[in-house]
């Protein structure tokens, strides 16, 4: 990824934002072109590890088998900024992000592995939800274990993470508080995320 010095993310937001956001794209490399998987997972900032699964039927498994170099890209919350927002003139039309991509080496779940993988995955999205936890004993064994085969779970050693908090820190703050205005005004809530991430970048909240 290429990365504007300005922009460039610390280690210890990079291991917070995976940890929390959970949901990226797998990308590994076979044949003529990569192919990718878009996947929730778990990430083990002391071990420097992922963890995650994909159907049993998605090809990507079998490419990790032969080739396990592969690259995990998480993106947060994104938003257009108009430079009609800007107090400055000679602005032009850009795009506030944060992303971060993890590359390294994978490698097939064991699995006897795979129904604590479900239920540590499940448990970190349901402690998010205003009700009971579901587990996976609430399944009957059967199916569950009918579900388990129809997955194949996937570990990634992550050997190089890279981060871009591209939010604007460049700008004058006359200019920086023209674009929070602007993506506050706009009402949706990919917008108002990236307001609050632009404010906490420069320490205002």
């Amino acid at each position: 990824m290429y990365i504007h010095p300005a922009f460039e993310g610390e280690r210890h937001a990079m291991e917070a934002f995976l940890a929390e956001r959970g949901f990226g794209t797998l990308v590994a490399f076979g044949g003529t072109a990569p192919i990718a998987a878009h996947v929730p997972f778990l990430f083990d900032a002391g071990a420097g590890r992922l963890a995650l699964h994909v159907a049993r039927a998605n090809p990507i498994h079998q490419l990790v088998e032969g080739n396990p170099r592969v690259l995990l890209t998480c993106t947060g919350p994104d938003a257009y900024v108009s430079p009609d927002w800007y107090v400055s003139g000679g602005q032009v039309p850009t795009w506030n992000y944060v992303a971060v991509h993890a590359t390294g080496t994978a490698a097939i779940m064991d699995a006897s592995m795979l129904r604590d993988h479900v239920d540590l995955l499940a448990a970190h999205f349901e402690r998010r939800l205003p009700k009971p936890p579901w587990t996976s004993a609430k399944m009957d064994p059967r199916r569950l274990a009918a579900m388990l085969n129809a997955i194949v779970g996937i570990t990634v050693d992550v050997e190089n993470l890279e981060g871009q908090w591209k939010l604007g820190q460049h700008k004058e703050r006359r200019d920086h508080d023209g674009a929070v205005g602007g993506l506050r005004a706009r009402g949706d809530t990919s917008s108002s995320a990236v307001a609050d991430l632009m404010d906490r970048a420069r320490g205002i909240r």
